[in-house]
């Protein structure tokens, strides 16, 4: 897989779901939530419906802010979903905006208040 992205940018949707977040867990980093997100999509078994992620809200990061120190294991962990999925990793990009939408999707329907992430955790 060739590198990650440089800048991970988030739709206006995303971005209204992490605002509400925030207000829900009191964390205030949009990179922490992400992370969370994406990792919450990974786990779910299915592959997510295929679309077209507009980037069009002011949110963005860098891959290096996303990822922090753990820049390899979240490519890794990408890659590997993609082959588990029969996925072109030609297509990395667009499947990993797709995951951390749907990601952060799944947290916002399921997380009403900070415990409510451990309880993500454990399942």
């Amino acid at each position: 897989m060739k590198e990650m992205i440089e800048t991970v940018r988030i739709s206006e949707k995303g971005k209204q779901q992490l605002a509400h977040l925030k207000r829900k867990t009191g964390i205030d980093n949009w990179h922490t939530l992400c992370r969370w997100a994406y990792c919450l999509s990974l786990s779910d078994a299915s592959i997510p419906p295929f679309e077209e992620i507009p980037t069009d809200s002011n949110v963005e990061m860098t891959w290096k802010t996303f990822s922090g120190q753990l820049e390899e294991v979240y490519a890794c962990l990408l890659r590997q979903r993609l082959i588990v999925d029969g996925l072109s990793e030609e297509d990395h990009l667009t499947w990993f905006r797709i995951h951390l939408h749907r990601g952060i999707s799944y947290l916002n329907s399921r997380v009403r208040e900070p415990l409510d992430l451990c309880a993500l955790i454990s399942n």
